[in-house]
């Protein structure tokens, strides 16, 4: 498994925030340890602007280079422009080895599905998974799927890819919940949204039927958001999925034989290096013990 971090991602932070370093400095600290799972360790790449130009407008770097406000979710902090490049220069490693028939994971922050074209929201600044399904574009696939597992919906990602033929947007999510959209599908966007309180079978239930969708379609790549956030212990949702879920999630992308690509977008509980690690196992293929 090749995972791509940059050890700057942890040199920001705002206190009481959940999205807080030791989402990225601990999960590094878990796999260096285990020896269940061989890593090889990757940086990211660099980032050309027009491949950012292709999701966001120009108006929208320019406000992240000033380092304004945004909201009280996403703060503005020094650095923030390239400690968002970079995320998006993980994306892009991850798709890069996708297409070598390799399996990437960006393991970076921040995360980016909740940005918009004009807009940094959700703790997101630049949309890395948008930018990178439409680099996948211009590298010649013609049908490209974005599944979303994080649970709040990735109102970003959707609003980006909406429209765009050669592109399918699946999420599943919790709903209602930040930040308030994906209650229904519309043109190439599948969403599945699950109440709030749901048993772990409906929750999984919906897992499943956004696959087979996804698989219907036909793709021939698949960019995944892989938040972890609808674990049963995250501080911010009461979604109820466990480890073994999140190994099963990757055991289906591994079994689908599409390539595919991830990066790491939400999941706030101490856990969370425990659940990379389980959808990283079912990918690769590793027993889960």
């Amino acid at each position: 498994m090749k995972i791509i971090t940059d050890p700057r991602c942890v040199e920001y932070a705002a206190p009481g925030h959940p999205e807080r370093p030791q989402r990225v400095s601990a999960s590094v600290e878990l796999f260096r340890a285990q020896k269940e799972l061989p890593v090889d360790w990757l940086a990211p790449l660099p980032v050309e602007k027009s491949v950012i130009l292709r999701a966001h407008a120009s108006s929208h770097l320019a406000r992240l280079v000033r380092e304004e406000y945004f909201d009280a979710d996403t703060p503005s902090h020094t650095g923030i422009f390239d400690h968002a490049i970079r995320s998006v220069g993980g994306a892009l490693h991850a798709l890069q080895l996708a297409r070598a028939s390799q399996k990437g994971f960006s393991l970076l922050r921040p995360p980016g599905h909740h940005a918009t074209s004009h807009q940094a929201m959700g703790f997101c600044y630049l949309n890395s998974i948008a930018i990178a399904a439409l680099e996948a574009e211009a590298a010649g696939f013609k049908r490209v799927a974005v599944f979303d597992f994080d649970v709040h919906h990735g109102n970003g990602t959707e609003a980006i890819l909406l429209g765009r033929a050669g592109f399918a947007f699946f999420s599943v999510h919790q709903f209602p919940a930040y930040p308030g959209t994906g209650a229904a599908s519309m043109e190439n966007s599948h969403n599945y949204p699950v109440p709030p309180g749901s048993a772990r079978a409906v929750y999984r239930a919906s897992l499943e039927k956004a696959f087979a969708d996804l698989l219907a379609w036909r793709p021939e790549i698949i960019g995944v958001s892989a938040g972890f956030d609808a674990y049963r212990s995250d501080p911010l949702s009461d979604a109820p999925l466990e480890a073994e879920d999140y190994y099963w999630l990757g055991e289906i992308i591994r079994q689908s034989g599409i390539p595919a690509f991830s990066i790491l977008e939400g999941g706030y509980s101490s856990e969370l290096p425990n659940l990379i690690l389980a959808y990283l196992k079912g990918w690769e293929g590793t027993k889960q013990l």
